[in-house]
């Protein structure tokens, strides 16, 4: 009986420590992405890192996080009676702070579907943030949260929002930025980034 894939490589121990958590995540939507393509040296079977992302004139929106609080997950689901797998990205992301502004903000998330690219704590090894894609393809939506007041003045009150996607592969990383996130990700052409303070 033949494979259907091969293996490309082995893993050793990483004697690096690491760091878990968001730094920050950057909304764009998906109808406003105009192509993500992927870098053409991977081997066959692997799974590839984005190396430009055409928005067009279109920006993406950064939230910068608190720390410690926000993470994200891509479960692996698969059925072996089947024959299929899949991947079902997740976030969940919290913001301090109930505004009017962010109320408005919320409500376009939930009526939107979205590519999320999450800048975490890891760091490649010359330090810039490791950053991924979730919902490359086939978008993220805003699907449970709470908005919450809390009851003790040292209770947090803000949002807790979960987003969650369906994709076909693992999510993929974005290319290595000089200096900036995404410096690299459009020809070498900044995507415009619009900080929001939540």
């Amino acid at each position: 009986m033949a494979a259907c894939t091969v293996l490309t490589r082995g893993r050793s121990l990483d004697c690096n420590r690491i760091s878990g958590g968001i730094k920050a995540v950057y909304f764009a939507v998906l109808d406003q992405v105009l192509s993500i393509t992927y870098d053409s040296t991977a081997a066959p079977n692997q799974v590839r890192e984005i190396d430009n992302i055409d928005m067009g004139t279109s920006s993406i929106y950064k939230y910068t996080l608190p720390l410690g609080v926000s993470s994200l997950t891509d479960t692996i689901v698969g059925s072996r009676e089947n024959g299929t797998i899949y991947y079902t990205p997740t976030i969940n992301i919290i913001y301090n702070k109930l505004s009017r502004a962010d109320q408005a903000e919320i409500k376009l998330l939930g009526a939107t579907k979205t590519v999320i690219f999450a800048e975490l704590n890891a760091t490649l090894a010359n330090g810039h943030n490791v950053i991924v894609a979730l919902g490359a393809v086939n978008g993220m939506e805003l699907n449970a949260g709470t908005m919450d007041s809390g009851a003790s003045f040292a209770d947090r009150n803000g949002y807790t929002l979960t987003f969650d996607g369906m994709e076909a592969e693992p999510f993929p990383m974005v290319v290595d930025y000089t200096a900036t996130p995404f410096d690299n990700a459009d020809g070498g052409a900044q995507i415009p980034i619009i900080s929001t303070d939540l």
